[in-house]
């Protein structure tokens, strides 16, 4: 699959693409219906685009997500619809931007407004209508209304988000299936690396680590490096700072307002953390990475073991990334691209191209999903979503329409990307906007909005999403994004 192969198009016409969605049933070769393939979708919690070895990271090993994006494609410029756990699970459950429930951060979970018609027309009862047994297993964390996977359609497999979902999910796969599948697999990791600021700030203040299973994983992978020389350890041992550690200049002020300081573990580790806490933390990062894919490779394992693997999508993304030290950052939430920007993989034997790498598209993962799942079960997609299938692009397919650019929401600010450039603004204080130019400097290191060369670069990505703002009708973001 080659950049010649792929055709841009405005973000109006995928919205349309989407909502005329449908596809007819296969047919083999004596005129009879063909069995719909099962779909096997795999996400984990807080992985970042590049922490995967397939990505060139040398600093960790994911034998299982190499094999998988060795057998098919990876999207190289694909987002989460919010780079926090709960707006970016219900997108993906939904095909819906955050914002059509009033959320932008997990806290909103129990006051946003889902309604029974968006979990009727969510991933569980679509494609349980289309004849598929529809089954989830691990972490669920979705708003209030939907945070019991029964009431959306599934037979819940368990609720071990670890080792104990990949052995459930290998046992189910190894079972007899009297129609298709489709397996929603939500693994926990590398989520735990949220445990090594949080413990470490309220030692800070003389109190201990959390004593949650979470927390006891991360600090048991820090056990090792703490009981001697850290300096040593980590000077053989640990990633080094990545390019972008800085902050950058004229950065925009909420970041530090609405989102360092709104958590004061994340405020201490961006002022006092040193050059060695960054990197054991990049360690520690790349340990929980592996973890996760030693699960992963258990379960595509067994599928390669029963037999089922010829007729299986299987589709792999994470929920959001991490900051991973850019910027002096970690955990989630911002709109950098280490929070933001996220792994997907799509495989399916002798349909989608092995090794392929699609380094053009703007992809969505919470907005395209469900467009993708319905065009394989052969039905079509909800009307009125602004998702497109993946299908025609992930089997190499000339696709004649596709967006010009991509939305990612967060708890106080909007983010726009296009081609080249990526353009954010937040709801309050200096610098509000901030225009990237991801081409030559794709650590975001220098804000160009107020660059007078960039004026009509920056004009035009303010009506971009502006535009967008309407057409969805996001009603948080119409109050400090021009919608005129």
């Amino acid at each position: 699959m080659k950049r010649r192969e792929f055709t841009s198009i405005t973000a109006a016409a995928a919205a349309g693409f989407a909502m005329g969605l449908k596809t007819s049933s296969a047919k083999t070769p004596d005129g009879g219906a063909k069995r719909k393939p099962n779909i096997l979708f795999i996400m984990t919690d807080q992985q970042h685009a590049g922490m995967m070895s397939c990505t060139g990271n040398k600093w960790l090993k994911t034998p299982a997500l190499d094999s998988l994006a060795a057998s098919g494609v990876r999207f190289e410029r694909a987002y989460a619809c919010n780079p926090v756990c709960v707006p970016s699970r219900f997108s993906l459950q939904t095909g819906l931007m955050p914002s059509a429930i009033g959320m932008g951060k997990n806290e909103d979970s129990g006051r946003s407004k889902v309604t029974d018609a968006m979990v009727t027309q969510s991933i569980g009862p679509l494609l349980s209508a289309a004849g598929y047994e529809a089954v989830y297993g691990g972490k669920v964390h979705m708003p209030k209304q939907m945070n019991n996977v029964k009431n959306m359609a599934y037979r819940n497999l368990t609720g071990n988000p670890r080792r104990g979902l990949a052995d459930a999910c290998a046992e189910f796969i190894k079972g007899p299936h009297a129609k298709p599948f489709f397996m929603f697999a939500s693994f926990m990791n590398p989520h735990d690396i949220c445990y090594m600021a949080i413990n470490d700030h309220a030692r800070s203040r003389g109190g201990s680590a959390r004593g949650n299973l979470d927390s006891k994983i991360c600090e048991g992978l820090l056990k090792k490096p703490r009981s001697g020389d850290v300096d040593a350890f980590v000077k053989t041992n640990c990633p080094p700072l990545p390019v972008n550690h800085n902050v950058p200049a004229n950065e925009p002020e909420a970041i530090t307002t609405r989102y360092t300081n709104a958590r004061t573990f994340r405020a201490y580790a961006r002022k006092k953390w040193t050059e060695s806490k960054w990197r054991l933390h990049r360690w520690t990062y790349c340990r929980l990475t592996e973890m996760v894919d030693a699960h992963i490779g258990v379960v595509l394992d067994a599928l390669k073991k029963s037999g089922l693997e010829d007729n299986t999508v299987v589709i792999f993304t994470s929920d959001h990334g991490d900051m991973d030290s850019a910027h002096k950052l970690e955990h989630k939430s911002i709109l950098y691209e280490e929070a933001a920007r996220i792994p997907l993989l799509m495989s399916h034997k002798n349909h989608i191209p092995k090794g392929a790498v699609d380094d053009m598209h703007l992809v969505s993962n919470g907005l395209d999903l469900i467009c993708t799942l319905c065009d394989y079960a052969g039905i079509e997609a909800p009307r009125g979503l602004s998702g497109a299938s993946l299908r025609p692009l992930a089997e190499g397919k000339k696709v004649s329409a596709w967006r010009e650019s991509v939305v990612v929401e967060s708890q106080n600010g909007r983010m726009l990307r296009t081609d080249r450039y990526k353009y954010c603004i937040y709801d309050s204080g200096a610098n509000r906007e901030q225009l990237i130019d991801l081409k030559n400097d794709p650590g975001e290191m220098k804000n160009l909005a107020g660059d007078a060369a960039f004026k009509t670069v920056l004009d035009k990505h303010r009506k971009l999403l502006g535009a967008w703002v309407k057409q969805i009708d996001d009603k948080t973001g119409a109050k400090y994004v021009d919608t005129a």
